[in-house]
């Protein structure tokens, strides 16, 4: 791939004037969406980029994925030090303030998948809406789903998507990959991205975003399943979330799938990029983990010039807690290649 038609390329340049705000929905008795809303931001990153030179997260930060586990909120996200992404870990009493910040899947320059980028989306969780996102084991270990890019920089090539496995959070064994673009049908062809994985009843969902191949592809979501983590057939519906008309917040991009279970009912969370050059999230909802139907408003909307997430407000994920649903997001400011990249969340109640 040619290095300036790179993901965070496509993702920049002007707003386009006309295009639907949506937000600042009045919450009605009754509404299926309501549940799912989040209009109260933070107004600071929660994490941020080092900036310490030589760091793996120098650069930017990228990809939360939230979750409880051994009575700590955890945050896993991925690291951009200027050579490829790799998945680091950090830890909350709160859900706003992080720590312990370290490394837990790197760069193995002895692999041809994983020399230069390793970014590990999702581990294996309890489904449920309105649950603490407690983790669930797999014999007796913690499973994870992970992507990488072949070349180095930021998302260059045609990446794959493959598991990983620990017994501690903090040491992971990479398994081969199990999805290859190649492998696929033509909407998948240019490269995969992020897996999100849940289990319903005794089968493994994978949920992934991909996208055609040239320099001015789209993204959409599909979903492979197995039964033993090792055979995994892609779903005939697949893409399951696809691009949406011209002018739509969906018309590039509909990508990053979190999938999660509410009364018998299935939502999934995802991010749109659209023709005016802004991404943000989105969602849709389903009375099966294989059927969505788009709900037409925007959950996380760009904010206003000069704060976090003026450019882009993408890439979810969530956890209940205490009443309120917290919904963590890859929040940029600016323009690339001057743009600040962190992690930013928003809420059900006000802070």
């Amino acid at each position: 791939m040619v290095s300036g038609f790179n993901r965070r390329a496509v993702l920049g340049g002007a707003t386009a004037a006309g295009l639907l705000a949506g937000g600042g929905k009045v919450l009605a008795a009754g509404d299926p969406v309501a549940p799912y809303r989040t209009p109260f931001k933070h107004p600071e990153l929660v994490v941020g980029p080092s900036q310490i030179a030589g760091s793996f997260d120098e650069k930017s930060v990228d990809c939360p994925f939230v979750f409880s586990a051994n009575g700590r909120f955890y945050l896993t996200y991925v690291g951009f030090d200027g050579i490829g992404y790799q998945t680091a870990l950090a830890e909350s009493h709160d859900l706003v303030h992080w720590s312990n910040r370290r490394l837990i899947l790197e760069r193995d320059p002895a692999s041809a998948v994983t020399r230069y980028n390793v970014a590990m989306a999702s581990i294996l969780r309890e489904n449920a809406l309105e649950s603490p996102a407690r983790l669930i084991k797999v014999k007796g270990r913690y499973l994870g789903a992970w992507h990488a890019y072949p070349s180095a920089g930021y998302e260059e090539g045609p990446a794959v998507i493959g598991l990983a496995w620990s017994d501690d959070l903090l040491h992971w064994a990479r398994g081969d990959p199990i999805l290859l673009p190649q492998d696929g049908a033509e909407w998948e062809r240019g490269g995969l991205y992020k897996p999100y994985l849940i289990r319903v009843g005794d089968i493994y969902h994978l949920y992934y975003n991909a996208k055609t191949t040239g320099t001015s592809w789209k993204e959409q979501t599909g979903l492979a399943t197995s039964k033993d983590l090792k055979t995994w057939t892609r779903h005939p519906a697949s893409p399951l979330i696809r691009n949406g008309p011209a002018g739509s917040w969906d018309d590039r991009f509909a990508s990053d799938p979190v999938v999660v279970e509410h009364r018998g009912k299935w939502g999934m969370f995802y991010f749109g990029l659209s023709t005016d050059k802004r991404a943000r999230d989105l969602l849709a909802l389903g009375s099966s983990p294989t059927d969505f139907a788009k709900v037409p408003e925007i959950l996380v909307d760009v904010g206003p010039p000069g704060s976090v997430d003026d450019t882009y407000a993408h890439k979810p994920s969530v956890i209940f807690h205490k009443g309120d649903l917290y919904h963590f997001y890859c929040a940029v400011s600016g323009k690339w290649p001057n743009e600040v990249r962190g992690i930013a969340v928003a809420r059900s109640r006000a802070w």
